[in-house]
C-alpha cells in the first residue's frame, strides 16, 4: 500500500528545499499545494508576529468516511542550519546529504510520511476518521510554532506527532526544561598595563560554570552550559560575559534545584568577589529563567498508547513506549490538554552533516501510521 519510491521523491523534494526556522514559507506553500491536491482544506494560523516566522502553522483538515473523533497528526516544517542547497543522495536504502548540510529527516521525513499516508487513503478508499494534520514553525528555536499555535483551529482531542527516531519506539515521557541567561559585568582595564585595576568577567564566569552541575545527574536530570560570549580584545581585560545554559527533568522538583543551583553558583562567585575587593558596586550580575517546555507522561492505558500498541501488534510489530530527554510539539500539545504520543520515522545523528536515515524506516512509519488510522476509523482502539 505505501509506495516506497514515491515517498523517497517526496521527502527528497522536501529536503531540497530550504526552511531554517523562521523561514519556512517557501516549504509550507510547497506543502500547502500538495494537501489541497489530497483533498484537504488548509489554513495558516495568526502566529506570525509572535515567532517572527515569514508563514504560520498550517492547519489541514481532511474529511472523514467514518464517524469518529477528529486525530491529530504532527510534525514541524523547520530545520537547523546548515540546509540551505541540500544535496540529498539515496545509496544502499539509505539517504543522506552531500556532506556540507544537514539532510532535513528531522522534521522533513515525518511531513513526507504524512503525504504518503494520506495519498494512499485518497488512492484507495481506505476508510478512516477526520484527520487534522498540523504542521508548525520555529520548532528548533524553543517550540514557538506550537507555543503560539492558533488553537481555535484544531478540534482533535488526541494525536500523534512524527518526530523521534526509533520507528519501534513510542514516546511516551518527555522532561520539563528551563533555560537560563547569566550577565557577568566586571571592569575594563588595559591588560598589559593596569591589569589589576580590572575585574575579569570571564574569570567570574568560569569560576561560576567550575560549581554548576553540568551533564546527567541522573536518570531523569540533565544540565548543560552552551553558549559563552564576551570580551572586547586580548589586551582588554573583559568587561562583561554573557552565558546561557538549561537543566532539564522529569521531575519539577529536580528541574528546581538544578535550577537554583546554576543561578547560586553565579551569585556566589559574584559576592565573593565583592567582598574580596571590599566593593558594592562591582562585579555584577544579572540572570533571568525561563520555562521552555513542560514535560508530558502518557501512561500506559492513555487511549493514544493504547491505539499505537494495538496497531503495531497488528502489524505484527512490537512496540516499545519511550523515555526522551528531549522536547518537541507533544510537550506543548499535552499542555492545552491533547495526549500526543511521539513516533519515529528513522532519522539519525540529527542536527548534524551525518543525518541519514533509512527508506525501509520511513516506510516502517508510514505503515504503523495508517494501521492507527484503520484502528481509530472502526473505534477500535
Amino acid at each position: 500500500m505505501i509506495q516506497e519510491a514515491r515517498l523517497v521523491e517526496t521527502f527528497m523534494a522536501l529536503a531540497r528545499t530550504a526552511s531554517p526556522s523562521r523561514q519556512e514559507g517557501h516549504l509550507a506553500r510547497e506543502i500547502a499545494g500538495r494537501l489541497q491536491t489530497l483533498g484537504a482544506t488548509v489554513e495558516e494560523d495568526n502566529s506570525r508576529p509572535a515567532t517572527g516566522s515569514d508563514t504560520g502553522n498550517l492547519v489541514a483538515r481532511i474529511q472523514g468516511n467514518t464517524a469518529v473523533a477528529p486525530l491529530l497528526l504532527n510534525a514541524h516544517m523547520d530545520t537547523v542550519e546548515p540546509c540551505r542547497g541540500v544535496q540529498p543522495v539515496l545509496q544502499a536504502g539509505v539517504i543522506t546529504a552531500s556532506g556540507d548540510t544537514i539532510l532535513g529527516a528531522d522534521d522533513k521525513s515525518a511531513i513526507a510520511i504524512i503525504l504518503e499516508v494520506l495519498t494512499v487513503l485518497r488512492e484507495e478508499g481506505l476508510t478512516h476518521g477526520p484527520l487534522e494534520v498540523v504542521l508548525t514553525t520555529c520548532e528548533e528555536i524553543g517550540l514557538l510554532g506550537a507555543k503560539h499555535l492558533d488553537t481555535r483551529l484544531v478540534t482533535a482531542r488526541a494525536g500523534f506527532a512524527l518526530d523521534a527516531r526509533d520507528p519501534e519506539g513510542l514516546v511516551t515521557r518527555a522532561p520539563s526544561a528551563n533555560r537560563l541567561h547569566f550577565r557577568v559585568r566586571g571592569q575594563d582595564a588595559h591588560a598589559g598595563a593596569a591589569p589589576e585595576e580590572g575585574i575579569n568577567a570571564i574569570a567570574l564566569a568560569a569560576a561560576a560554570i567550575q560549581r554548576t552541575p553540568l551533564g546527567r545527574l541522573d536518570a531523569e536530570t540533565t544540565c548543560n552550559i552552551g553558549i559563552i560570549r564576551g570580551g572586547l580584545a586580548t589586551n582588554i581585560v573583559p568587561p562583561e560575559v554573557e552565558v546561557a545554559g538549561e537543566a532539564r527533568s522529569h521531575d519539577e522538583a529536580k528541574l528546581e534545584a538544578v535550577t537554583n543551583a546554576m543561578v547560586a553558583a553565579f551569585g556566589d562567585v559574584v559576592e565573593e568577589q565583592r567582598a574580596l575587593l571590599g566593593r558594592s558596586d562591582a562585579p555584577s550580575l544579572e540572570h533571568r529563567v525561563e520555562r521552555d517546555f513542560t514535560r508530558f507522561h502518557l501512561a500506559d492505558g492513555d487511549p493514544v498508547v493504547r491505539l499505537a500498541l494495538k496497531a503495531a501488534g497488528k502489524l505484527g510489530r512490537e512496540l516499545r513506549c519511550k523515555t526522551t530527554g528531549g522536547g518537541s510539539d507533544a510537550n506543548v500539545f499535552f499542555q492545552n490538554g491533547i495526549p500526543v504520543g511521539v513516533l519515529g520515522t528513522g532519522m539519525r545523528d540529527v542536527h548534524t552533516l551525518r543525518e541519514s536515515i533509512a527508506v525501509a524506516d520511513m516506510v516502517r512509519c508510514a505503515e504503523l501510521v495508517l494501521a492507527i488510522l484503520d484502528l481509530h476509523a472502526t473505534g477500535n482502539q
